[in-house]
């Protein structure tokens, strides 16, 4: 088996997130991201960067982070117990973009690589990461767009990977204390090491480098489309759930918290603008009924 070579996986990751980055920020048209580098006094660090205020991204970051230890925390042991005693180090990009207009959709993009060692046995290492898509006012091209290209960048690893990272996705990102997905779902993978190293580099590269090709179609397609108060207050309102998802359920955002982490790279990923109503529910055939009736159904959005 191949071993794996993390500096390899490093320099992909900061060259993706200068690509990611910049077409972003083109499609904006207004504003750059702003760089703010970091250092984990526990060991690693990162750079952040963040676009607020753009004509099309109310907020939008895209963090690196590259942070070591003596031993794992307890959110990653807890499901894989032979790596107590291990030093770690994770390294990933992580993105988290906001729209103004309501008809934009948010989405998360996430690829990350992790390895533990210990002194006379082999590494331990995974991959995982994936995105997905949080519209306010549904389409259906939009939905078909986002997961034929998820489909299409899984399809050289196989054609079980598609369907298996979809599946774990619309359980993944699953509001359990509301019954509700968070969106239309995309891809979600973890502890990625069935296949050698360079394949399984090779899958995580194919997921990074297809974000940008899943969503800015469609943040082109509907950025300028009009909007009212009302509709967004709608987005406002639906964005608590995911800032409850991300503060509850999130994987990355325990693992950060609980590694001694930079606090404000971690819930960057929060919106700028929510609100709670209390027991609201949306009007009969209405688009915002639709969203919940139609678009929070997990379905086979790829042809």
């Amino acid at each position: 088996m191949t071993a794996p070579n993390k500096q390899a996986v490093k320099a992909y990751l900061l060259n993706l997130q200068d690509k990611i980055c910049q077409a972003l920020a083109a499609v904006d048209g207004k504003e750059t991201f702003v760089e703010d580098s970091w250092q984990r006094p526990e060991g690693g660090g990162g750079r952040s960067r963040v676009l607020t205020n753009g004509a099309v991204i109310e907020k939008g970051g895209v963090n690196f982070s590259h942070v070591h230890g003596s031993s794992m925390p307890a959110s990653a042991t807890a499901h894989r117990p032979e790596l107590a005693g291990r030093s770690f180090e994770a390294m990933g990009v992580s993105l988290v973009i906001h729209p103004n207009n309501p008809h934009v959709p948010t989405s998360h993009a996430n690829v990350r690589f992790f390895i533990a060692e210990k002194e006379g046995a082999e590494p331990v290492w995974w991959f995982g990461g994936g995105y997905d898509l949080t519209p306010y006012y549904g389409n259906d091209e939009d939905c078909r767009h986002w997961h034929n290209t998820a489909k299409a960048a899984c399809a050289p690893f196989g054609e079980d990977k598609y369907p298996r990272y979809k599946k774990w996705c619309d359980e993944y990102f699953y509001l359990k204390h509301r019954d509700e997905p968070r969106g239309v779902g995309g891809l979600f993978f973890d502890d990625l090491n069935e296949l050698d190293f360079d394949q399984s580099f090779a899958f995580m590269q194919a997921v990074g480098n297809s974000y940008t090709q899943a969503y800015v179609p469609i943040v082109e397609r509907r950025k300028d489309e009009p909007y009212n108060q009302a509709q967004r207050d709608f987005q406002l309102y639906r964005r608590g759930r995911y800032v409850e998802f991300n503060l509850v359920y999130d994987r990355g955002t325990l693992f950060g918290l609980q590694t001694g982490g930079r606090t404000e790279s971690i819930l960057m990923s929060l919106p700028p603008l929510v609100r709670w109503e209390y027991d609201w529910q949306p009007q009969p055939n209405t688009p915002e009924a639709r969203l919940y009736e139609h678009y929070l159904q997990p379905q086979d959005w790829a042809e």
